[in-house]
């Protein structure tokens, strides 16, 4: 089948079509996918938060076609930042049944500019821009398109040349996550490479993301957001951003995580619930937040952190990496005991002493590429695999299946 611009179909981009995004909010030229609802986002202006929830990792279009082009036209919006290197543009993974067939980027689109030194920033709008995946095979196959992790999307326009129509329930587990900038994907390849997205393909589960940069801080919206939105598997993985943002100290950590848990129980009352403690972070394993940027590092044009507290300051409340794991077992021992469906899960199984030692995190905060996989891998094992907390509902499905 060979096809012109002229022969293309474009079909309308609704629920229907999109998995991962939580609400689906209509522009003047298209729908933004958002992993936040609108209520939720209406509680807190922070604007880390609005740019986190707005970038679609784990996001995909998803269609059954027997189309040989397919066209997305979208409008990103780019993260730059004063003094440092030019970011890569965001990828766009294209799956055919299940298997990575083909990646592209959209250039240009809007800019968003930080000065690291003042906090101020800078909006540039842009124009969309388009992928295009031509010589498709020409039979029924489904179609799933990865929107990149970390850029927000307005999604314009899909252009095929043959109808599309949603691709039916597989009965695969939903998994519902939550966590930080690295479950949100950071330094990750592309938005399938991020550590969820690979666990979720190899315990065979559908993946609802809702790793927010900078923005797993216990906040009730989430909370209710989790409690409100239908899954079979469900992981909190807590920790790092309440150490490097400095939120909250001890006598306020136990209690709240209480109350998230309490709130996502109450609309999954015997789920397989999953904690995750923070994977090995050195800066903050002893040393209390707030972290931030190296400014002797930014003047070289490199992006890296440090700790800013003092590990003294743990006597008065203030949080570390180790702090948080031992609270962290303990609430979960206490409450497993009326909870069987609770699980812990420490951080270091999935990446610790021995894998910095191989694999240092490059700005001393995030993981890169090789790290996402490493932890992906560690996280299906450990979680889906024989004897894993997703284990039991896992293998349920593939014999229903």
């Amino acid at each position: 089948m060979n096809s012109t611009d002229h022969d293309l179909i474009t079909t309308p981009v609704t629920a229907r079509l999109l998995r991962g995004a939580l609400d689906l909010e209509r522009t003047a030229d298209g729908v933004l996918p958002h992993r936040l609802p609108a209520g939720a986002r209406a509680q807190c202006a922070d604007a880390q938060l609005a740019m986190a929830e707005s970038q679609p990792s784990g996001v995909r279009l998803a269609f059954r076609t027997r189309a040989t082009v397919v066209e997305l036209e979208t409008r990103p919006t780019k993260r730059a930042y004063v003094g440092a290197p030019p970011r890569p543009d965001g990828v766009y993974d294209l799956l055919v049944d299940g298997r990575l067939s083909r990646q592209a980027s959209v250039t240009g689109g809007n800019t968003v500019t930080l000065d690291m030194t003042t906090g101020i920033s800078e909006f540039r709008p842009g124009p969309t821009g388009t992928v295009r995946f031509g010589g498709l095979p020409d039979a029924v196959k489904d179609v799933e398109i990865w929107l990149p992790h970390n850029e927000t999307t307005e999604v314009v326009a899909l252009r095929t040349d043959a109808p599309v129509e949603p691709v039916p329930e597989q009965g695969r587990p939903v998994w519902l996550h939550h966590g930080s900038s690295i479950s949100h994907g950071s330094d990750a390849a592309s938005p399938t490479a991020t550590w969820p997205a690979l666990a979720a393909s190899l315990g065979g589960a559908e993946l609802i993301n809702l790793g927010l940069g900078g923005s797993a801080l216990l906040d009730p919206f989430t909370a209710r957001a989790m409690r409100d939105t239908p899954a079979d598997l469900i992981s909190v993985k807590i920790g790092i951003n309440l150490v490097n943002t400095d939120l909250m100290r001890l006598r306020a950590f136990g209690p709240a995580v209480h109350g998230f848990l309490d709130t996502v129980r109450e609309g999954h009352p015997s789920a397989p619930l999953l904690v995750v403690s923070p994977i090995l972070c050195p800066i903050h394993e002893d040393t209390p937040g707030p972290s931030a940027f190296d400014p002797a590092a930014l003047g070289s044009g490199q992006l890296r952190f440090r700790a800013m507290g003092d590990p003294a300051e743990r006597a008065s409340g203030k949080l570390t990496l180790g702090v948080v794991r031992q609270e962290l077992a303990r609430i979960v021992e206490q409450r497993a005991a009326a909870d069987p469906n609770l699980h812990l899960l420490d951080g270091l199984d999935l990446y610790g002493p021995d894998d910095y030692a191989a694999l240092p995190l490059p700005d001393e905060l995030h993981p890169d590429a090789a790290t996402h996989r490493r932890i992906g891998e560690r996280f299906a094992g450990l979680a889906f695999g024989t004897g894993g907390a997703f284990a039991p509902l896992r293998d349920r499905a593939g014999q229903a299946s």
